[in-house]
């Protein structure tokens, strides 16, 4: 390593580690690290070093290291993790969401030929140059959101070819992109209205025509799937899991939105995560608990379609892993506002600072089995942002409208 590699950035008013935190269950603010005047040693985009920043630079003075100095103030955070998003997409449901607001059902405007399949034919008639530009426009909006690490599904395209190309769009942009995108096959979002045959027949048309091409070209080493009434029902969604895990993919399901059933086969089956979680009841939160499955809750579909919050609280209470996606898609959740949705869901199921902040950073990173990120300590990927205050405790209590005025990815300021 290069000494002249050697950059210190500071001094930040505050600096929250996220470290030497619990995976999973319940956190109190007192627990979190907060460094006053702070600064940050990296190199090569890794962490060298945290600590006081005049000491530091007194430390590295004979190394030559370039200081990155801050004139104004700034609480500095890890980097934002959004472990959920649908960002691939083409077209608008305004109609969708006017049509809730006057009472009806998210599955009865699929009937009325409204919901996922929308999406899809407008996706699927949009180039893929429009498509890249779509998803780096959004990309961007991520990036300035503080967010150095976001999911993005496929899915809005459901047929061997389609999914392919969204596939191949989500890693030119992340390849053009500095903040790091993680692709998801969600192939198994709905089964598609023009294919020919059952729910099953489509589930292994995909593990025989779509995953093992997704494996050889190295486009996602994510599956996931849309347990619901309306989409995929356990018995097939184990199969095609089970499946997809042999091949060697890891497993994220789609669960416990309106009906129940996706908690108890993502234990099963060992997912990474179960995401949504609205409708989940007691015995299902305990046997999460006692299991290594993340717990990924969306504010933002609840704000979308107006119902109730994922019972975060209890999921904490009981000893889950809780992180918070923002569910950014164009039917259930358009906003698109990680920070606010999840300073929203804090308010109205009691988190505090700690419970929120590891929920979109450490604990999201899990989520994503990424263990380079979301904690500021040496080894760690240098993916921090910088607040405009002096008060880490601004961040929640702005409900989001406090955005980042610096984000650095590996190091690098790029917004």
């Amino acid at each position: 390593m290069q000494t002249s590699s050697i950059r210190i950035t500071g001094p930040f008013r505050q600096l929250l580690t996220m470290d030497r935190l619990p995976l999973k269950g319940v956190l109190k603010d007192i627990q979190l690290e907060v460094v006053a005047e702070a600064g940050i040693v990296h190199s090569g985009g890794e962490i060298l070093e945290i600590g006081l920043f005049h000491d530091l630079c007194n430390k590295y003075n004979s190394s030559n290291a370039e200081v990155q100095f801050i004139d104004s103030d700034l609480v500095a955070l890890p980097g934002l993790v959004d472990p959920h998003t649908h960002l691939c997409w083409a077209g608008s449901r305004e109609n969708d969401y006017a049509l809730r607001l006057e009472g009806i059902s998210y599955p009865e405007i699929a009937k009325r030929g409204g919901g996922i399949w929308d999406t899809v034919t407008k996706t699927r008639n949009a180039s893929d140059e429009e498509l890249r530009i779509l998803l780096a426009s959004r990309v961007s909006r991520q990036s300035k959101a503080g967010i150095t690490t976001c999911e993005v599904k496929s899915g809005y395209d459901l047929d061997l070819a389609g999914e392919l190309r969204l596939l191949e769009i989500i890693r030119t942009v992340h390849q053009e992109n500095p903040i790091d995108l993680v692709a998801t096959c969600l192939a198994a979002h709905i089964r598609p209205h023009d294919f020919e045959g059952t729910s099953g027949e489509y589930l292994r048309f995909l593990t025989e025509r779509l995953l093992p091409v997704v494996l050889k070209e190295k486009l996602s080493h994510r599956v996931d799937i849309f347990v619901e009434k309306d989409a995929f029902g356990v018995r097939e969604a184990r199969n095609y899991l089970n499946k997809a895990k042999k091949m060697g993919f890891e497993l994220v399901i789609h669960g416990e939105q309106f009906t129940s059933g996706g908690v108890s086969l993502a234990v099963e089956v060992g997912a990474q995560s179960v995401d949504h979680l609205e409708m989940i009841g007691a015995k299902d939160i305990t046997k999460l608990a006692g299991s290594e499955v993340v717990a990924i809750v969306l504010p933002g579909a609840s704000l979308g379609l107006g119902c109730q919050f994922a019972p975060a609280r209890k999921l904490l209470d009981a000893g889950c892993c809780l992180a918070v996606g923002s569910d950014w898609n164009p039917g259930s959740a358009p906003m698109g506002d990680l920070l606010l949705q999840t300073a929203i869901l804090g308010t109205f199921e009691k988190l505090n600072n700690a419970e929120q902040l590891s929920a979109i950073t450490f604990r999201a990173a899990h989520a994503l089995n990424l263990h380079d990120r979301g904690i500021l300590r040496k080894g760690k990927l240098a993916d921090f942002i910088g607040f405009p205050c002096n008060n880490y405790k601004e961040i929640t209590y702005q409900q989001g409208m406090l955005k980042p005025a610096g984000v650095w990815k590996r190091g690098n300021l790029v917004s």
